[in-house]
């Protein structure tokens, strides 16, 4: 995706799909905000009579697109590796990987198989989100993959924005009795370093420099 615009008809799309603007937050890489004012600006659901909003202003957020390491398995893998080698020196009892769903999961994928532990996921709450309080809804852990059982975890998604949504995951693996040792991201958009006191690493910082307003 090139620009705003581009941004804003895929947005149209997944909501036209069925997805929630949680969801499509987690399919373009953006922030919960950004997601909904995109569909907003997208003029989904309105009469077709009714002229798209010009997108001007919206949330500061940064967009992410990975798609061409998404798209090629090959790829995917490496960047697993890489994230894999940011996590191998931290604790000498993990044998748990827990993926965020959904992009967070093939990254995890790659990470287990490298660091030899099992593999799980975990759905967050923002899936669920449309509009209000976030902390009304709840998140899952996949029953077709491992599970937690006190163990100690890794956690792997693909971006970082706020940090929310990681903080939501080690919280329910704590919840489950397990020990999250340490966090794995491909992009971290904001300089998150710790959530819960869980370190976080990332492959790829985004420093800001200088002032939008």
């Amino acid at each position: 995706m090139k620009n705003v615009d581009d941004l804003i008809e895929s947005a149209a799309e997944l909501a036209e799909q069925g997805l929630s603007k949680g969801e499509i937050a987690d399919e373009l890489n953006v922030s919960r905000e950004t997601a909904s004012w995109l569909v907003e600006r997208s003029g989904t659901g309105a009469p077709t009579t009714t002229p798209r909003p010009e997108p001007t202003g919206g949330p500061h957020d940064i967009h992410v697109d990975w798609s061409a390491l998404g798209r090629d398995s090959n790829r995917l893998y490496h960047a697993g590796a890489a994230m894999a080698d940011l996590l191998k020196k931290q604790g000498e009892e993990v044998d748990l990987t827990i993926g965020i769903e959904k992009a967070g999961a093939p990254l995890a994928t790659s990470v287990a198989r490298e660091l030899d532990t099992d593999l799980g996921t975990y759905a967050p709450s923002k899936h669920q989100w449309e509009e209000g309080d976030i902390d009304d809804l709840g998140g899952t852990f996949s029953r077709n993959f491992a599970q937690i059982r006190d163990r100690e975890c890794y956690v792997v998604d693909d971006t970082i924005t706020s940090g929310t949504t990681m903080t939501e995951t080690v919280e329910a693996i704590r919840e489950e009795g397990g020990k999250p040792v340490a966090c794995v991201v491909l992009v971290d958009k904001q300089g998150v370093e710790e959530v819960e006191g869980v370190p976080v690493h990332s492959l790829i910082n985004v420093v800001r420099v200088g002032n939008d307003e």
